[in-house]
């Protein structure tokens, strides 16, 4: 006989941890107990030796399906002479450590349960077990109890308390478990905020309304989605005009994977993301237009399409009425947070949703849905949330300090480290409006309030007008600058947990520069503690600063002017030049000679809008990335030429590239040769540095075909590389970067 003492962290908690143990601890024949605290699950176990490791391979190598553990110790204890095993109440430490875990899509159980007439859970939009349901979204704070979530007021009925109490259910302290008698409830509203009915009569009412092409606001798990037929070319074209949304795509949310075969074209591992437990947004190639029978509006100029299926027993219910796919959007306001209330969207969205579907289990934290896409056949996080986030990294070593880093402006995201503990908060958006820094604000207390956290240091970007620099700067703690793509570079470091000097490339659209300018296409030598810059596109103007971001063709122009005389240009047979009148080429002229308003930019983003004017492919883009989508569609694998450039000493000289792209006609040979070009540009400098492992960061790299291009490349020359999969590529990666500078 022998007596251990066990303790697992890591995502732990709200995941049927104890009730599997219980389980696991009676087939082995072991006594003892088992419960939570702050820092995760402790067990107490007696037993015969060989019972004891049964128990402990098969507790590491067969968890729990929501479960993710980080760490299990476990040392000899006296013997206590346990009489049986069992679920001990939760007790509070002073140092908060457990991981939060992210919510999670209905299980196939609890999908078998609605759809049962005999089961008293039929048709109930609001349930869930420990391995499905809500997490994140409804917990205060830790411990992931009850009394700490949003279903604190619902006292269970006996029916729902039975299964709570039984370790041999898999409702076992399932904390958001419920019934139509004793949970929460839905209810259907019209925008004046008068309910029009309620229960499964509100779902099969807001179906009609669906089918009678209305445009509806959903409660989802983190927020509210802005519904209508997506087959429906008039709705979805209203619901852009009511957006005010021009071309930005829509997500689709789908009955069921076959539903999505339908108009799509999916690979293997596209399947397997979309039907994982997580159930994201998934970017994937949409069917010619001819064979799909999906709105032209849905995601007009491109080829891909964001899908995803029912991930809810509401969502499910709605199917059951329902045959058509759904626009299924974030509801909010540009550039503002997901809404969590009914009375936010009427007050906000009032005159763009005629109905509300809601639900009075509150959301405490907002959380969107996540959106992925597959590169290389493995998964690549674009926006990460709902399923993924909080996301947690172990570090190799702890750290002395607790440090809070506060990401960009842009797809804002916060991380914290403390002890061996690495933590990316949920997507929270960017930080262009009050709202959104009051939910930048709010998501820095939940995270203090989850972990009783107080930073020892912040760390933030160098950019000195970034809201979130200006927060820090107002804290009265150490603060430190991290430059933007120095980040990027050390996001991807930290998820593979990098200490050596690396090659990166850090390819974006804006970042605040060491000399003042805005960077975008650099070349770095790196480690943890320092960078230096090896190459960066040379700098050009962005003509109107900010405007050129959204008109494409005042970056072309800006090339244009670099190459070719004010007289040459007015002459040219060229898309950009035809996008102005002469006159305004002579005042853009005059802007880019004396830089007034002119920043200099050194972007790579910048540059994919700028091929994307010169080749007559947008002159407008409505939202960040767009140009880059287009000039990907336009890709022709079968092109095996190439744009020129040079390098000269730390410069990428794209002179001759431009001139040669002004005499090209052909957009799809533009673009081709253009994407070549710069996989051509990665592979040259990396066999400049032989001895160097390859970084590629920055949100240009979700360009899928660039991305795909060049690691085809490196892998044929048997070169090492990396870039992040789990951790946005994009600035969502930024707060871990910044982290990962200050760790020993």
């Amino acid at each position: 006989m022998k007596s251990i003492q066990i303790q697992v962290k890591g995502i732990v908690q709200g995941v049927g941890f104890r009730p599997y143990v219980y389980n696991l601890a009676l087939k082995n024949k072991l006594f003892g107990w088992v419960n939570n605290d702050d820092q995760g699950v402790n067990i107490a176990l007696e037993g015969d030796t060989l019972n004891l490791e049964n128990f402990l391979n098969t507790l590491k190598n067969s968890p729990p399906p929501l479960a993710k553990i980080d760490s299990i110790r476990s040392e000899e204890k006296k013997l206590q002479n346990f009489k049986s095993f069992e679920i001990i109440e939760s007790k509070t430490t002073s140092n908060k450590s457990t991981i939060i875990s992210p919510d999670m899509a209905i299980c196939d159980d609890c999908i078998d349960d609605i759809n049962n007439p005999e089961n008293f859970r039929y048709e109930y939009a609001l349930t869930n077990c420990t391995n499905c349901g809500p997490r994140y979204s409804i917990i205060n704070t830790v411990p992931y109890d009850r009394c700490n979530t949003s279903m604190a007021k619902f006292k269970m009925c006996s029916k729902c308390e039975e299964e709570y109490k039984n370790p041999l259910n898999r409702r076992y302290h399932a904390q958001p478990v419920s019934c139509e008698v004793c949970g929460p409830k839905i209810a259907l509203y019209n925008n004046k905020n008068e309910q029009l009915s309620k229960d499964i009569q509100s779902i099969i009412d807001i179906a009609q309304k669906i089918k009678e092409g209305k445009i509806v606001a959903i409660k989802g798990l983190g927020g509210f989605h802005l519904v209508c037929n997506a087959l429906d070319d008039k709705v979805v074209y209203e619901l852009r005009d009511r957006k005010n949304r021009p071309t930005k795509p829509f997500a689709v949310m789908f009955k069921n994977l076959e539903q999505i075969k339908e108009h799509t074209t999916l690979t293997k591992k596209e399947e397997e993301i979309i039907t994982s437990k997580e159930k994201p947004i998934t970017l994937v190639k949409m069917k010619n237009i001819n064979s799909t029978k999906l709105s032209k509006y849905i995601a007009p100029n491109i080829d891909r399409l964001g899908c995803f299926i029912a991930y809810t027993p509401l969502h499910h219910l709605l199917f059951k009425y329902l045959n058509t796919p759904i626009v299924a959007t974030s509801a909010n306001l540009s550039d503002e947070p997901i809404l969590r209330f009914k009375d936010e969207v009427i007050e906000k969205l009032g005159g763009v949703v005629d109905f509300i579907l809601d639900f009075d289990r509150d959301i405490i934290n907002a959380c969107d849905d996540s959106v992925v896409q597959v590169a290389n056949d493995d998964i690549l996080v674009l926006r990460n949330a709902r399923g993924y986030a909080p996301t947690s990294l172990k570090l190799s070593s702890k750290t002395n300090k607790k440090i809070l880093a506060l990401g960009a402006n842009q797809k804002s995201t916060i991380a914290l480290a403390f002890e061996d503990n690495l933590i990316l908060s949920p997507h929270i958006g960017d930080l262009g409006s009050i709202t959104s820094i009051e939910y930048f604000n709010r998501t820095i207390k939940t995270f203090k309030r989850f972990y009783d956290f107080e930073p020892d240091l912040i760390v933030c970007d160098k950019h000195p007008n970034y809201e979130s620099t200006k927060w820090a700067k107002n804290q009265g703690i150490e603060t430190i600058e991290i430059q933007h793509h120095y980040a990027h570079v050390l996001s991807t470091m930290a998820e593979y947990n990098l200490d050596e000097k690396v090659l990166a490339f850090s390819f974006d659209g804006t970042g605040f520069g060491d000399d003042g300018n805005i960077w975008g296409g650099e070349v770095f030598i790196a480690d943890k503690k320092e960078y230096k810059r090896a190459y960066h596109l040379n700098y050009f103007k962005l003509l109107g600063g900010e405007k050129s971001i959204k008109e494409p063709k005042r970056v072309a122009l800006s090339l244009l002017f670099d190459n070719f005389s004010l007289e040459e240009i007015l002459l040219l047979d060229n898309p950009t030049v035809k996008a102005f009148s002469q006159g305004e080429i002579k005042i853009m002229h005059t802007m880019w000679q004396k830089g007034l308003n002119a920043p200099k930019t050194s972007s790579m983003g910048r540059l994919f809008d700028a091929i994307a004017s010169l080749s007559g492919i947008a002159q407008i883009q409505s939202f960040e990335g767009e140009t880059g989508l287009q000039i990907e569609m336009a890709y022709d694998k079968t092109c095996n030429k190439s744009y020129r450039y040079k390098l000269v000493d730390e410069i990428i000289d794209l002179s001759i590239c431009i001139k040669e792209i002004e005499k090209e006609k052909n957009k799809i040979l533009i673009c081709s040769k253009f994407i070549n070009m710069l996989v051509d540009l990665v592979i040259e400098i990396s066999n400049k540095f032989n001895d160097l492992p390859i970084v590629l960061t920055g949100g240009v790299f979700q360009n899928k075909t660039l991305l795909e291009e060049i690691s085809k490349k490196l892998t044929k020359l048997n070169k090492k590389y990396y870039y992040s999969k789990k951790i946005p590529l994009n600035d969502g990666g930024i707060s871990i970067g910044q982290i990962y500078s200050q760790l020993n």
